[in-house]
């Protein structure tokens, strides 16, 4: 059977590997070191202990599995896409916090980078999060290098597939989040069902070419009208730099 190919018509994300490097990060998704401020250049981000505090609070509210005090220490734009008992769900399916230690804080100019450590019942797990000048969380990122990139690409279709916009995005690469919020993945989501029905589940993953420095790997979808091919793209670190949605889906079979 021949392997599928990315059709020429696409929407959805889009962020092609070549393309990365002429896409300026912004903001403390940014992974470099922040410049410093010119002298007397106002600045609207948490100050780096305000920021520890605000992480620590986060991380001891997941602890707590407080679904109502963690749904209230989002941004307003995550909110939008979410709600407490959304929060809740997903708590339930995330490994125990036991411990947690924080690696760096990078204040930046509207926001603050934190890297920690999660322990956890199921093993230590590698977390960069962007807090806002409130102290609420902008977005996260797990490091799943380690990872198989089919698993990485399951997981973000559960979350995706599950409406859990919030934990879908944490799959994409940090440039990828900057560019894409959390509102506009839904958005995509939910147009490309306006043309291919409703979701019904992933018949299959596969990888269909890897690299040192990429991996694209296809998931064949059914959908209440007709089943379908996305194309995931994956960067070294397994972050998720690209997802097509087609906009010309192949037509259903016909009746034998």
């Amino acid at each position: 059977m021949p392997r599928p190919h990315p059709r020429p018509a696409l929407i959805g994300l889009t962020l092609l590997l070549s393309g990365l490097s002429l896409l300026a990060p912004r903001g403390a998704w940014a992974q470099a070191a922040p410049a410093p401020m010119a002298s007397g250049q106002p600045s609207a981000a948490l100050s780096e202990a305000q920021a520890r505090a605000a992480a620590e609070r986060i991380l001891r509210t997941i602890q707590k599995g407080d679904a109502q005090a963690r749904f209230e220490q989002f941004a307003p734009a995550l909110q939008r896409v979410s709600s407490p008992s959304m929060v809740a769900s997903t708590m339930k399916t995330q490994p125990r916090l036991l411990r947690w230690t924080i690696r760096s804080i990078q204040p930046g100019y509207d926001s603050s980078t934190v890297e920690a450590t999660l322990f956890t019942s199921a093993g230590p797990r590698d977390l960069l999060m962007v807090i806002d000048a409130s102290g609420r969380i902008e977005g996260y990122h797990f490091n799943v290098t380690d990872q198989p990139a089919e698993k990485v690409v399951g997981d973000f279709m559960k979350a995706l597939s599950g409406g859990q916009f919030i934990s879908a995005s944490s799959f994409l690469s940090p440039v990828v989040q900057e560019q894409i919020s959390q509102a506009q993945l839904q958005q995509k989501w939910l147009n490309l069902q306006r043309i291919t029905g409703n979701f019904v589940r992933v018949k299959h993953i596969s990888r269909a070419e890897s690299t040192p420095e990429m991996k694209l790997v296809i998931v064949n979808t059914e959908f209440n009208r007709l089943t379908d091919n996305l194309f995931v793209t994956l960067d070294a670190n397994n972050q998720i730099i690209g997802v097509d949605f087609p906009t010309d889906p192949a037509p259903p079979a016909p009746a034998r």
